[in-house]
């Protein structure tokens, strides 16, 4: 008898794949053929819409947002998004006040929208492994921050941005018809949760046809270091709130990501607020690169506090 051994095939998961991948195919057709991207029918406005399905992409996200809490998991959540919130507006209007709009090649619109909101995705994997049942549940909070309209209303009310009450609320409302509708009726949820990796397949597609190679390259090495700033900067404050409301700093490390949802940021601004398109492909290049790193860095960060979390219980013991 002859031993026959069984060839398995190794998948290869790119961090943030289903963001990168599209959007780096987009750029690629704006860079060398950007006229086969003006031939209209429903070609050009697919690669020029980014608006409407960056309204189409808000209205899916708002099917994942369930009104269900506990008290103990609000209190959680709450703590460490509004942390990272507070964080990323200051860090943000320090750039954009004080530094004339420009640290180390990043924005305001970048830092804010990049440290805003996380991959809840990501937090409610990493909570499972290492945090507690309050830790898993607080994804029901933290999701509540996704979007870009904390960036918008911290450039708003700073004056590095202008658009009036109405613009905001006409941004917002795609995102709560889809958690209202989500929210009534199972069916829809399900369905809206189904196509969240497909809208953000398009959606990153349409951007990368606004992009070139020369945005990705210069947002992409700021963006590196845009992922550090959201992952260890962020973390910091983060674990340091969870544990002082009682936490053991595992939600508070598995929140420092950043979230797919926040390429869509600087598009959705440029829409309400035209002095920002000059800046889009290079912001969300830098945002883009930050998701992956922080895919990278945040679950090394909370495997940090988790050993370190254990290695105190063991020498109290």
């Amino acid at each position: 008898m002859s031993s026959t051994k069984k060839l398995t095939k190794k998948k290869i998961s790119i961090p943030g794949g289903n963001i990168i991948i599209p959007m780096f195919i987009g750029a690629c057709i704006n860079s060398i053929f950007p006229s086969w991207l003006k031939i209209g029918g429903f070609t050009t406005p697919l690669a020029q819409g980014s608006g409407a399905l960056v309204g189409a992409f808000l209205f899916v996200i708002g099917g994942s947002i369930s009104f269900k809490s506990t008290g103990a998991a609000i209190k959680r959540g709450g703590t460490i998004i509004l942390t990272k919130v507070i964080v990323a507006v200051a860090l943000g209007l320090f750039v954009g006040k004080v530094l004339n709009n420009n640290f180390l090649g990043l924005s305001a619109l970048a830092i804010i929208g990049a440290m805003s909101c996380a991959n809840n995705a990501m937090y409610a994997g990493i909570v499972h492994d290492f945090g507690d049942n309050i830790d898993q549940a607080a994804v029901g909070i933290t999701i509540l921050a996704v979007g870009p309209y904390i960036t918008m209303i911290a450039l708003a009310s700073s004056g590095l941005a202008s658009f009036s009450f109405i613009t905001l609320v006409a941004t917002i409302l795609p995102l709560l018809i889809g958690m209202i509708l989500a929210n009534l009726f199972p069916t829809v949820k399900k369905i809206l949760n189904d196509g969240t990796n497909a809208s953000i397949i398009v959606v990153g597609f349409a951007l990368g046809c606004t992009m070139t190679f020369q945005q990705i390259f210069t947002g992409g090495l700021s963006g590196i270091i845009l992922g550090f700033i959201v992952t260890f900067v962020g973390g910091i404050f983060t674990i340091f709130t969870d544990r002082l409301t009682g936490g053991s700093g595992i939600a508070g490390a598995a929140i420092s990501s950043c979230a797919g949802a926040n390429m869509a940021t600087p598009a959705a601004l440029a829409t309400v607020d035209a002095s920002y398109k000059s800046v889009v492909g290079t912001a969300t290049a830098q945002i883009t690169a930050a998701v992956v790193v922080t895919a990278i860095l945040t679950p090394i960060l909370t495997a940090w506090v988790a050993r370190y979390n254990k290695k105190k219980a063991t020498q109290k013991a």
